[in-house]
């Protein structure tokens, strides 16, 4: 049997109840994390701790919160802090960006995109960086291959994630002082609700369907197939491992080659 590189550590992990999310949630339990999952869907998160709890006999525990507010973050943190007497692994995860066309796209889509894929990371970071400074613990934030890539229909999600990634290298100075690891990664297209959602903007702004939309970006960004998950997940775990921990403030492209440049 594989040995387990995470055995006795807690790991946050928020947007858990699904997608990339949930897959990183159970990487890491399969890896030998208790896990904490945070989400707006209760019905959701409790079906994804039952069912993490059974594959990999870990503790699973969660709370429903909206992590868009300062309030919701300290009761996130609180609650997490009923459960857990450590925290050694944040992921922050959280995201709900939408695609839109300038200057149609309304001021509430840029303040909800920013208030909870980076402000809730942002607060939740901060209320938590005393028990990952005191485990020696490991930050990844998950951001997205938009902010290497800025497009006219994706405005408010390059600029999310492009400040995500600012955060996220900024953080790990502080990291390097107080021994906590700092790293980012950027997915790519990956198949989830979030990208059928994402495709279904992208085709009535542009008129055409779904299935064109998906094409075109598949065909556009010259890659073999669409990212999964569990891919994500992995490159996670990695990161959130005792293999990784020189490996400090980096961004990693998990986009099957789609993304241009070097970085």
């Amino acid at each position: 049997m594989q040995e387990k590189t995470l055995t006795g550590k807690k790991a946050v992990v928020t947007g858990a109840s699904k997608g990339i999310g949930r897959a990183i949630a159970d990487r890491l339990a399969a890896e030998g994390c208790d896990v904490f999952l945070l989400a707006r869907s209760d019905g959701a998160l409790a079906a994804a701790a039952t069912e993490i709890e059974a594959a990999h006999g870990c503790a699973a525990a969660y709370h429903a919160v909206d992590l868009k507010t300062l309030s919701g973050c300290e009761e996130a943190a609180a609650a997490i802090g009923d459960r857990f007497d450590q925290v050694d692994i944040l992921v922050n995860c959280a995201g709900d960006t939408k695609a839109g066309v300038f200057p149609d796209q309304p001021d509430s889509d840029w303040l909800d995109g920013f208030d909870l894929k980076f402000h809730g990371a942002v607060r939740l970071t901060r209320l938590l960086w005393p028990a990952l400074k005191a485990a020696r613990g490991a930050v990844v934030n998950v951001g997205g291959a938009a902010a290497y890539t800025p497009g006219a229909g994706f405005m408010v999600g390059g600029a999310v994630n492009a400040a995500l990634a600012h955060f996220t290298k900024s953080l790990s100075k502080q990291g390097l002082k107080d021994d906590v690891n700092v790293n980012i990664v950027h997915p790519g297209m990956t198949v989830s609700d979030r990208m059928q959602m994402l495709l279904e903007q992208q085709a009535k702004n542009e008129g055409i369907s779904v299935e064109e939309a998906r094409e075109r970006n598949v065909s556009g960004a010259g890659i073999r197939r669409l990212g999964q998950p569990e891919d994500v997940a992995n490159a996670v775990a990695f990161l959130c491992s005792p293999a990784s921990r020189h490996i400090q403030g980096v961004q990693i492209a998990i986009d099957g080659g789609a993304t241009g440049g070097m970085h």
